[in-house]
């Protein structure tokens, strides 16, 4: 925006920002063309507090009082055990697309990959279905699928573990 004043920009700010709120979105980017070289630029955001992770508490509620100091030591382990997160194991192979995962290619049909087996790089492991349209998504390298994520049919969000080729 150049150094002139418009009156009604700080009015269509709020407004921006009003819309935002209203309609529950976390960012809103708009550019206003006042003259050939005169314009204003405006994104509005708005951070959105995450849901906390389900801390696992029922194993500690279970636990008997006389094992309550092992039931701290476990406690204490826990974040260990959180960053066993397959996403970061270096064999796995994430969902690059939000969609529905099938591991075969029609229903009856034999699955593209089991557990064991050897995969080629590029060969099909499994299809993902976005907006009606089925998506191979191919062995990023060469090696054993030694576990399976997903099932055949249910819904994956965009970096989920699908699986890990080793």
């Amino acid at each position: 925006m150049t150094n002139k004043s418009h009156d009604g920009d700080v009015e269509f700010i709020r407004a921006l920002a009003e819309l935002l709120k209203e309609n529950d979105l976390t960012e809103l980017e708009v550019k206003r063309d006042y003259a050939e070289d005169d314009s204003l630029n405006v994104r509005v955001s708005r951070a959105v507090a995450a849901a906390p992770a389900p801390i696992a508490a029922p194993a500690a509620v279970a636990v008997p009082a006389a094992a309550a100091p092992a039931a701290a030591v476990s406690a204490a382990e826990a974040p260990t055990a959180a960053s066993d997160d397959p996403a970061e194991h270096p064999g796995a192979v994430t969902s690059p697309m939000v969609g529905t995962a099938y591991l075969q290619s029609e229903p009856g049909a034999p699955s593209f990959v089991s557990q064991g087996q050897q995969v080629k790089e590029g060969d099909t492991i499994l299809i993902i279905e976005a907006m009606k349209t089925m998506n191979q998504i191919p062995a990023p390298r060469s090696g054993t699928v030694t576990r399976i994520f997903v099932e055949d049919g249910t819904p994956v969000e965009f970096g989920a573990p699908l699986m890990i080729i080793e």
